[in-house]
């Protein structure tokens, strides 16, 4: 019988050494999982501040264009010419779309599309696919 006892023994000591490796497997899991965690807190962070400079910067320039609109200088004139036309074939697609008898605007049929109130991106998600900004409602 001394034979079972002792590979019942040395069952319990290789059971015993194979839970010690697996908790220190596990602790180290967790660091790494805690690690992770914590460079997707700092992404996004520093994600959400690119985007407050973005939103800023395209303040000052709108600021900038409606406050100085005819004296414009030579370094951004061709930016402010470039907004313009854009704006100007908006207001073309706008007024080329269809419309009911009444006046109104015929629905699509596919969702409403949003514009993207940091990069100007037009997407139907909750989230920008540019930038990744909340749409809004």
């Amino acid at each position: 019988m001394a034979f079972f006892e002792d590979l019942t023994k040395k069952t319990k000591d290789l059971a015993y050494v194979a839970a010690d490796k697996a908790k220190d497997v596990a602790a180290v899991a967790a660091d790494k999982a805690k690690d992770a965690a914590e460079l997707t807190r700092i992404s996004m962070a520093i994600a959400g501040e690119q985007r407050e400079i973005d939103k800023n910067y395209r303040t000052i320039g709108e600021w900038f264009v409606s406050e100085y609109e005819g004296e414009i200088p030579d370094a951004v004139r061709d930016l402010v010419e470039a907004v313009n036309t854009s704006k100007a074939k908006i207001a073309e697609l706008e007024a080329s779309k269809p419309r009911k008898d009444d006046g109104a605007e015929v629905e699509a049929a596919a969702p409403a599309q949003k514009i993207c109130p940091i990069c100007g991106a037009a997407s139907d998600s909750k989230f920008c696919p540019q930038c990744g900004a909340p749409m809004g409602d």
